[in-house]
């Protein structure tokens, strides 16, 4: 695997997504797995598919779990339904996945808030058949606008994420413009500024765009950032991004803030899976 340069490493804040990494363990070992890797910051999607409000023995649980590993929760997904698997997002479609989002709102933001966690992402959610996509935008804004103001109320932002169309079909997001123009419209109702872009250059180039431009347009209302290579979607070195020089660009254009390591550990165990990354470089500074 290619290594990368420490140079570059030595720039970013990096932190592991736990829902993708370190699934080889329970939920409540990883962060301390991550922790032992060298790491000091964890993102998390929401960890309780099936639940939007779960009781507070789990939320204490995972709660203690990460302060007793010592690593800062930098991220968390509001509900967004089955993940990994067939559902995208919750808030924009009709009925009880958008009132499931809706429930769980304050609950992800007390949590957030409670770990000193300052990003909440939201998933828009697949387009359903037979339900007008205008329909499912008022709604997605209506939630959105929402969860914005819940944000703000605990002094975090609000993410929106573009997905590619290869893996996501249904997702109507997929493409840089398409993730801003959201945010602009939330930003526009709730006049708070808090909606920012979620740059995963993994699914942007999955969708083939243009990644230096995009970095150039958009750098300054990047709220986080996700890597992964590709082909693939492994760890850097493993495909053909130059996820270095991408990364550092966007350091010159003045992003600074994490990197979101959200890639397949592969055929290993996901503590193998960090070869590429200098050890010095994974606690953030």
């Amino acid at each position: 695997m290619q290594g990368f340069p420490m140079d570059a490493a030595a720039d970013q804040r990096f932190d592991v997504n736990l829902s993708i990494l370190f699934t080889e363990l329970p939920l409540l070992e990883r962060p301390a797995a991550a922790a032992a890797a060298g790491f000091t910051a964890v993102e998390l999607w929401w960890p309780w598919v099936d639940s939007p409000t779960p009781g507070a023995s789990a939320l204490d649980g995972l709660r203690k779990a990460i302060e007793d590993a010592g690593v800062d929760l930098v991220g968390l997904n509001l509900y967004a339904g089955r993940l990994p698997g067939p559902d995208r997002g919750a808030l924009s479609v009709p009925g009880e996945e958008s009132a499931r989002f809706r429930a769980n709102i304050d609950v992800a933001a007390d949590f957030a808030r409670s770990l000193g966690c300052t990003a909440l992402n939201a998933l828009y959610g697949n387009r359903v058949d037979g339900v007008d996509p205008a329909e499912q935008d008022e709604l997605a804004l209506e939630n959105l606008v929402s969860a914005a103001r819940t944000a703000h109320r605990v002094g975090a932002a609000l993410l929106v994420e573009t997905l590619n169309r290869a893996e996501s079909p249904h997702y109507p997001l997929v493409s840089a413009p398409a993730g801003i123009a959201v945010v602009d419209r939330v930003n526009e109702a709730t006049g708070l500024g808090n909606a920012k872009f979620l740059m995963d250059l993994y699914h942007l180039s999955m969708n083939g765009e243009d990644l230096p431009s995009v970095i150039d347009r958009y750098a300054a209302r990047t709220g986080h950032v996700q890597i992964a290579d590709n082909p693939g979607r492994g760890a850097p070195g493993t495909g053909s991004l130059p996820l270095a020089d991408l990364l550092g660009r966007l350091r010159k254009q003045g992003y600074e803030g994490w990197v979101g390591l959200e890639y397949k550990p592969g055929d290993r165990p996901s503590a193998e899976a960090f070869g590429w990354l200098p050890a010095e470089a994974r606690a953030a500074r």
